[in-house]
């Protein structure tokens, strides 16, 4: 029997990267998976790749707009009986520059996205996990959740606050047997880092993977699966005294950089 038979989870920022990587590896587990993104072409195909039909759906939404993230809360529940998971992973970096050159439209949107879709994600799970008398909520944070990088103040400071609001809901919900955790992957194989190394080398974008990887212990960027494996832990009822915590996956690289990070 899969580690997730007879669960139903959501996950948002599903159409690449680490949401369909989980959204495969849920769906492998026994899981019936409702994926969402706002690209949805893309997710149509992620989808169809996740896993047979009658344990895969996918909805395209913002997850900034209230309205939408209901929207697709329900669907989920409607096409599959209920609500267990939901992996809040929809996120974006916004731009790589200086505090002081940072416009607020670009610092508005990313708090609107990492921040105020995963609240409003977890808004509309809880009422549904309540009736199944329990569930688990996955932020996707950062190692920028617990530390910092030059030129990230708006991604940066909207990885920190998930850990602020994962605490206090883990808190709260405990009683309910809803539990909450934030995973902080470091340096990643996926497809928003590529975009990272390309804006910075256009011409070597492999330079600046190089030269991340030199300073990662493990000597390497993690891969999508691997992070998803992570997810799937905390999803699942082996983690059922796992609430209120950061679990990394980075290669050792925090532990690297010590209590100051450079």
């Amino acid at each position: 029997m899969g580690r997730l038979e007879g669960k139903i989870a959501v996950v948002t920022g599903a159409a690449g990267g680490m949401g369909a990587a989980a959204a495969r590896l849920f769906a492998a587990e026994g899981a019936k998976v409702m994926l969402v993104d706002r690209d949805a072409a893309v997710l149509e195909a992620t989808a169809r790749a996740a896993g047979p039909a009658d344990r895969i759906a996918h909805m395209a939404a913002d997850v900034t707009d209230a309205g939408a993230v209901e929207n697709y809360t329900h669907a989920a529940v409607e096409r599959f009986g209920g609500l267990d998971i939901a992996v809040l992973n929809a996120g974006i970096t916004g731009p790589n520059i200086p505090l002081e050159d940072y416009e607020l439209e670009d610092f508005d949107r990313v708090i609107a996205v990492n921040v105020r879709g995963v609240w409003l994600g977890m808004r509309a799970a809880i009422p549904h996990m309540k009736q199944r008398g329990g569930g688990s909520v996955l932020m996707t944070s950062s190692i920028q959740g617990l530390s910092a990088m030059p030129n990230t103040s708006g991604y940066t400071t909207s990885k920190h606050a998930l850990v602020g609001m994962m605490k206090q809901a883990a808190l709260e919900l405990a009683r309910d047997r809803i539990r909450v955790n934030t995973v902080h992957p470091g340096f990643a194989d996926t497809p928003m880092m590529k975009r990272i190394h390309e804006s910075a080398v256009p011409e070597n974008p492999k330079a600046v993977e190089d030269a991340l990887s030199a300073g990662i212990p493990m000597r390497r960027y993690g891969s999508s699966d691997e992070i998803a494996a992570l997810m799937l832990f905390l999803a699942s009822d082996a983690a059922s005294y796992c609430t209120g915590g950061t679990y990394t996956a980075d290669g050792g690289l925090l532990a690297s950089w010590g209590p100051t990070p450079h």
